[in-house]
């Protein structure tokens, strides 16, 4: 899923993969990872659309290649995630996380779990 996450996924195609049953699988990624299996998804996906507005991605680019098919949604799952807007987000100064490892700028700039 951190690797395909732009892909159209679906936990029942997830759940046969792990060769196990949808509610099954979703009980069981929940224990594993704190949140759901569509949550982790579009946590992962507004993860990585912070990183391409940071580097000055438009925000119809960064909804497109993070796997959204509709602006409206990425705007407002973004916006419920990190609290404002994907623009006002490109927008605003990210001084405090330039010159950190990538790793470091992962924790730090994490959006909060979907639910």
């Amino acid at each position: 899923m951190d690797r395909r996450y732009a892909e159209p996924l679906d936990v029942p195609t997830m759940a046969q993969r792990a060769l196990m049953s949808t509610a099954h699988f979703s009980r069981e990624f929940k224990i594993a990872y704190g949140e759901t299996p569509y949550g982790y998804l579009v946590t992962r996906r507004v993860e990585r659309a912070m990183s391409l507005l940071r580097a000055g991605t438009s925000v119809t680019d960064a909804c497109v290649e993070v796997g959204f098919t509709s602006l409206g949604s990425f705007s407002s799952t973004f916006r419920r995630l990190t609290g404002e807007t994907p623009s006002a987000y490109r927008a605003r100064s990210h001084e405090s996380l330039e010159g950190l490892p990538s790793c470091m700028t992962k924790i730090l700039a994490r959006p909060m779990p979907f639910g």
